[in-house]
């Protein structure tokens, strides 16, 4: 196999010499975290069938990190929502959102997650930044594969520049303050 064909991640900008390589903090943990995230499905519907070819050997996630995909949100840190929420629904989904540990991302995946879709009725909840906030929105109803490899890849470039420090941020406290999570 040539060189030309491996697709390998990028070393982040840095000092180069004989026997050492100098970079930033910011870059490495960056690199790290967007090359490892593990998903949390919450799957309610349709977009779920689309995850489920997403995660199969034709598009297969796993080539972007995302290989180990968890069902407990206390081992997750992508929580990617799919499919209609009800409002009933809307306590457990942030139930699981606060109880996955630091630092988190969510993407909504299609339009009911993304803003209720088809379903504009007083059961349905419009958008699940209503209750939790989100990183990253993929089109569709229901998104091809395609476009959910997209998402996770912009969730990606997020967590690559994203400062180690943001986390801890006035902005970000107030942030989730105004999700009233602690």
């Amino acid at each position: 196999m040539s060189d030309s064909n491996v697709n390998m991640v990028a070393p982040p900008e840095g000092v180069v010499g004989e026997g050492f390589f100098a970079t930033k903090l910011n870059d490495v943990v960056g690199l790290a975290r967007a090359n490892s995230l593990w998903p949390l499905p919450f799957a309610t519907s349709c977009c779920g069938i689309e995850f489920m070819a997403t995660m199969a050997s034709h598009y297969d996630l796993a080539r972007f990190g995302s290989e180990r995909v968890s069902f407990s949100p206390r081992q997750a840190d992508m929580l990617m929502v799919m499919g209609t929420i009800s409002k009933k629904m809307a306590p457990i989904l942030r139930q699981v959102y606060e109880q996955m540990s630091e630092p988190r991302w969510v993407i909504a995946v299609g339009a009911c997650a993304s803003s209720g879709g088809i379903f504009d009725t007083y059961s349905v909840l419009q958008g699940i930044d209503k209750v939790i906030p989100v990183d990253v929105y993929v089109p569709g109803c229901p998104p091809r594969p395609e476009q959910i490899v997209d998402g996770v890849m912009k969730l990606q470039e997020l967590v690559k520049t994203e400062s180690v420090r943001r986390r801890s941020s006035p902005e970000y406290q107030e942030l989730l303050a105004s999700y009233n999570i602690s």
